[in-house]
């Protein structure tokens, strides 16, 4: 969880001194970014959409989801999940967490954020159209499977390149790393790392799914703004 200089647990909690008034009363809208990663670029990924949304003005917790939460998916407004591929498969910790969180998140706008070499493959220009069908195949065939899993459906989702952090394995997991590498059409030089991701294409997709909660909170916020405006009207006769 990210401290703030108001609340040691995070800028969604933070706890205001100063009494509101009925027009800033309603909550300032608060985001949870979620993350599931095994060898930290989807930490370095959720970070990103979490400070992309900062400068748009939103609170965000930040949170990696093998640890227990520290507040309940109901204090959020709306959500971003992102989580790693290996082997074909989501981290087992994101998928237990949608199965038991499905009803929260199908309750607010939520995303999708996945993580995996075979996006790398999607975006790699000198790929023939065979191996371009073939990645994103492998691609859709993953995100159907851990949506199969879990039985939730986010309207945005986004498939995002992983990296290899070669440096930073040890022998055993830098030589699996290279075999998928190879499979992926990435680089297999171990001696460096290798940052796939299409860091401008992600800020985008938060300014995309910013706009959705933006537009979210609006709605949700009108008929609180009609009630309000009907109790004033009525205390107030003679402005009619």
């Amino acid at each position: 969880m990210n401290p703030s200089p108001f609340n040691p647990l995070g800028p969604a909690h933070r706890i205001s001194q100063e009494p509101e008034s009925d027009e800033t009363s309603h909550a300032k809208t608060r985001v949870g970014v979620f993350y599931a990663t095994r060898e930290g670029h989807t930490r370095r990924i959720a970070e990103r959409i979490a400070n992309d949304l900062r400068k748009r003005g939103f609170d965000v917790d930040s949170q990696c989801v093998q640890h227990p939460l520290v507040f309940d998916l109901r204090n959020y407004s709306a959500a971003v999940l992102a989580a790693s591929v290996h082997a074909g498969s989501h981290e087992p910790e994101m998928v237990k967490f949608v199965k038991e969180n499905r009803t929260s998140l199908e309750s607010m706008p939520s995303a999708f954020v996945s993580v995996t070499l075979s996006e790398a493959g999607v975006e790699k220009s000198e790929a023939t159209p065979a191996e371009h069908a073939q990645f994103v195949a492998d691609v859709d065939q993953m995100l159907a499977k851990f949506f199969a899993e879990t039985q939730w459906h986010p309207k945005r989702v986004k498939p995002v390149a992983d990296a290899l952090l070669y440096t930073h394995y040890n022998f055993l997991v830098r030589f699996i790393m290279k075999r998928i590498a190879r499979k992926a059409g990435a680089a297999t030089d171990t001696s460096r790392d290798y940052d796939y991701t299409d860091w401008a294409a992600l800020d985008r997709f938060v300014e995309e799914f910013a706009a959705e909660i933006r537009a979210s909170a609006a709605a949700s916020d009108e008929p609180r703004m009609a009630a309000a405006a009907d109790a004033k009207g009525k205390s107030n006769p003679h402005e009619q």
